[in-house]
């Protein structure tokens, strides 16, 4: 499986690094994995709702270049379907099964993601109601695709 997370906005901080890059160690064995960073739009604190969508819509575009046609899109946002680790590791082992072994989750910037990339994608997810930094997430999201794979190959991980 090949799966890939783009994503909007640089990693600093070096303890996400340092996280990020032990989950990406440990998915070697289980699909090929990629990381696709994208420029984040640069917008003054104080924006309005139509250069809110602005900002969201040349975010778009760029997640949207980096998107082929046979990709199974999961795009992350506070308004996605929240599932159990068990299910979204069922979802990935269906997606394999039937031939969709490019999968793409996305994770826009601090505004959220554009209504052209919601449109695209072919699912949408939610760890939470709550907000989180979106490098943040890029951790928590490795994690539970390595989760996913543990519990696929009926592999034993903390519960």
């Amino acid at each position: 499986m090949n799966i890939s997370i783009i994503t909007i906005g640089k990693l600093k901080e070096k303890y996400l690094k340092q996280g990020i890059d032990e989950y990406l160690k440990r998915l070697t064995s289980y699909a090929k994995m990629e990381i696709i960073e994208l420029p984040d739009e640069k917008a003054p604190e104080n924006l309005s709702e139509i250069e809110m969508e602005q900002v969201k819509e040349k975010e778009g575009e760029r997640i949207l270049s980096k998107i082929s046609d046979d990709t199974h899109v999961i795009a992350l946002a506070i308004e996605g379907k929240m599932k159990s680790s068990e299910q979204l590791a069922k979802d990935l082992d269906q997606l394999a099964t039937y031939g969709k072994s490019k999968v793409a989750f996305v994770i826009g910037g601090s505004l959220g993601l554009s209504s052209a990339v919601m449109k695209r994608s072919n699912d949408s997810l939610s760890f939470s109601k709550m907000t989180f930094p979106h490098q943040l997430m890029r951790l928590i999201l490795l994690e539970q695709v390595y989760r996913t794979f543990r519990i696929n190959r009926g592999e034993p991980y903390h519960k």
